[in-house]
């Protein structure tokens, strides 16, 4: 994998992730399927900003994690404007770690201790961009819940058929 290669995966990505946040209705923002889960604005937002925050940790060798929370959203624009602009940012680290970075060891450390270390390749497949997906079809299914249209991901949804 190259940076190159992985900035072109995460702008693919990205345009549907941003048509998965489109859908986010702004005043279910408090909505939770269980109290076990976030809410549907809170999910959205570490969606459209988890990765610009995750970008960033590679650029060193380690990152002391501090539990921030993610932030409440007050509207779908306020979540898609944070999406868009966190794509930039995650474009511009990655540039910063390089193809020369991608191989370094890197750390995850909490109060001291080291909870993970990893080639930042592998920081940048898990955390960057599986986790994306996986917070994406959370999203997903929330939206189902909540009867609104879930848009094409990887193909055709129940409520969207490109093809057609």
């Amino acid at each position: 994998m190259t940076i190159e290669e992985l900035i072109q995966e995460f702008e693919s990505e990205a345009k549907t992730t941003r048509r998965v946040l489109e859908r986010v209705p702004s005043d279910k923002l408090t909505w939770t399927p269980h109290t076990k889960s976030m809410s549907l604005g809170r999910l959205a937002m570490h969606l459209a900003t988890a990765p610009a925050a995750i970008s960033t940790w590679p650029i060193g060798d380690q990152y002391e994690f501090k539990g921030d929370p993610t932030p409440l959203p007050t509207s779908t624009d306020q979540i898609v404007s944070a999406h868009d602009e966190g794509v930039e940012r995650v474009k511009a680290n990655l540039q910063t770690i390089g193809d020369a970075g991608l191989g370094a060891s890197w750390s995850g450390v909490a109060g001291g201790k080291t909870l993970m270390t990893m080639p930042k390749a592998g920081l940048l497949r898990a955390l960057l961009m599986n986790h994306t997906y996986h917070h994406r079809g959370q999203l997903s299914v929330y939206l189902r819940l909540l009867d609104v249209p879930v848009p094409p991901i990887y193909g055709p949804s129940a409520d969207e058929n490109p093809f057609k």
